[in-house]
């Protein structure tokens, strides 16, 4: 009982604080020893003591740090999504949504203490220097950067910048004696929301989405309008991983596919009031077969845009049960460059659904693992075992019967693919060898890759370079014995893990994803889908489509 209480009276210092900070204003009158008189309101009584602390306290109190202590943890009590943001880290968060940061354009590795550059982003500062995909950073302005101070951390806090300003690299180049110097005049660096845009087969595009940003809408125009070039007649949109992000973009990208004066979502919260969002009608796909792809990472816009989709009868969902995050956080800032996330409403599919799963106070870690629960439980491998709760029913446009209460559950599941699944590949893969020793196949081998320039080309090559034994042998040097019968069981596993990832070393993830996907079972449903032209109930078949086009 002794260590409990301890830990509750922090808590509750942290909650008057925070209280305190957000009222802005400290108790204006002056205390005598214990004299407090009459506090009428809980803001005065928290006002009161945060005072009494900063002046009456028997050590000195650093109340800025306190105050950042504190403020997660009165925003925890709220809910699990709204959340505090240090003046540190707001603009690494925002930029990744923002769709942009000032940078040098690399994309980089830590290895051995060292900066190796993976790849140099096209049209970016380090490309107009002459940076190269395999050199070493080991001097950032005129300072040796190498050893146990290079973190990932330290490292982006060295090549980022303000637009315009200037960094100076020594860059080690294999096969050169000395240090190349560059000069690099940092500037806007794109953080792209879409991963992949590509023909899967010469009917069906496909198009993965890894967030929704200020960039998401007009990159996926872009995409689109390179798919219908090719004649696309029926789409793949991939949310599988897709944490979420702006509640416009998703409302931007779902009013692409509806036609005029479809409920895409409302919100509605104790102080804010219904706000419904329609379909305007001047989406250029609003016939285009669709299939939406999800899992258990899909969350928040992510659901927005597969429950609009699955409420109007637009398209088919697949996949497992997304998230559940039905929460609508508003972003506010302070003067001193912190923010916090703050839920002020919740939002709703067009059927009325509430896609938030269920959180309960004092229940947090049951809220936190369950992820793993749903996975124990087999979920992930079986539709059985999911859970739908029977009082949450609500119905779609044609009348199908549709679940609120924990995320979208998909027209058509796909489980869970363990097929090869091993100790020997888990321990390869999470000890993050199979990743080591690609970079370093990748950086050893560089000149003769670069002569395979699609991921079937790349794939046929590796195929004959006998690289799972080799990474074995290599593993087993690191400290993972070799186990011949498990490695020939994860053979599949491991070959599409070490090609996969020299495909991205070499290609990009465009590249990768294209790779991943020829195997993909939750795509390849997708793809039968549309070919049978089963997309859904109102979406229309693919000759339909052709003759349109006509």
């Amino acid at each position: 009982m002794k260590n409990n209480n301890t830990r509750f009276i922090p808590f509750l210092l942290a909650i008057c604080l925070i209280a305190g900070i957000a009222i802005g204003t400290f108790y204006a009158n002056h205390f005598s020893g214990n004299k407090l008189g009459i506090i009428n309101t809980s803001s005065n009584k928290l006002n009161a003591l945060l005072r009494i602390i900063n002046d009456q306290y028997v050590d000195t109190v650093n109340m800025g740090e306190l105050v950042e202590e504190a403020m997660p943890q009165i925003l925890s009590e709220l809910d699990p999504h709204s959340s505090y943001i240090p003046a540190k880290d707001l603009e690494a968060v925002n930029a990744d949504l923002k769709g942009s940061f000032s940078g040098i354009g690399i994309q980089f590795t830590i290895q051995n203490d060292t900066i190796h550059v993976n790849s140099v982003i096209q049209g970016g500062p380090s490309e107009k220097v002459g940076l190269m995909a395999g050199d070493r950073i080991v001097e950032v302005d005129d300072s040796a950067f190498v050893g146990k101070i290079v973190t990932n951390s330290e490292a982006m806090k060295r090549l980022k910048g303000e637009k315009g300003s200037k960094v100076k690299l020594g860059v080690y180049r294999p096969g050169e004696k000395d240090l190349l110097h560059f000069t690099v005049i940092r500037g806007n660096i794109p953080v792209k929301s879409i991963d992949a845009a590509y023909m899967i087969n010469e009917k069906v595009g496909y198009i993965k989405v890894n967030k929704f940003g200020e960039t998401t809408y007009p990159e996926l125009l872009i995409a689109l309008a390179k798919l219908n070039q090719k004649n696309c007649e029926g789409l793949i949109v991939d949310l599988r991983g897709n944490t979420g992000g702006y509640m416009a973009a998703a409302i931007q990208m779902v009013n692409e596919f509806l036609p005029n004066n479809r409920l895409i979502v409302y919100t509605q919260g104790r102080k804010s009031p219904r706000e419904d969002y329609n379909s305007n009608g001047t989406g250029s796909n609003q016939k285009m077969p669709l299939v939406v792809l999800v899992d258990e990472g899909s969350a928040s816009a992510s659901e927005i845009f597969a429950g609009a989709i699955q409420d109007n009868d637009r398209g088919t969902i697949v996949g497992r049960r997304s998230f559940g995050k039905g929460l609508v956080q508003q972003p506010i800032e302070f003067s001193d460059g912190s923010a916090i996330r703050l839920t002020i409403a919740r939002y709703y599919t067009p059927s009325g659904r509430c896609i938030q799963k269920p959180y309960e106070k004092g229940k947090e870690s049951e809220y936190e693992l369950d992820l793993l629960t749903r996975y124990e439980h087999g979920e992930f491998f079986s539709a059985d075992s999911i859970k739908q709760d029977e009082t949450e029913v609500y119905h779609t446009r044609l009348g199908r019967p549709v679940y609120g209460g924990g995320g979208i559950m998909p027209d058509i599941f796909v489980p869970q693919d363990t097929t090869g699944m091993t100790s020997y590949f888990r321990m390869a893969a999470n000890r993050g060898l199979i990743i080591r020793y690609t970079f370093d196949y990748t950086d050893q081998n560089r000149i003769t890759l670069q002569k395979y320039d699609t991921p079937e080309k790349m794939e046929a090559y590796l195929k004959g370079q006998n690289l799972l034994n080799k990474f074995a042998a290599w593993a087993e040097k690191k400290g993972l014995k070799r186990r011949n019968n498990l490695m020939m069981k994860s053979r599949r596993l491991f070959e599409m893990s070490l090609y996969g990832n020299i495909i991205y070393n070499m290609l990009g993830m465009e590249a990768y994803v294209e790779y991943l996907n020829e195997s993909d079972k939750t795509v390849l449903k997708a793809v039968e889908i549309l070919e049978k032209g089963e997309s859904f109930p109102q979406a229309p078949s693919p000759q339909a489509t052709t003759d349109k086009k006509e």
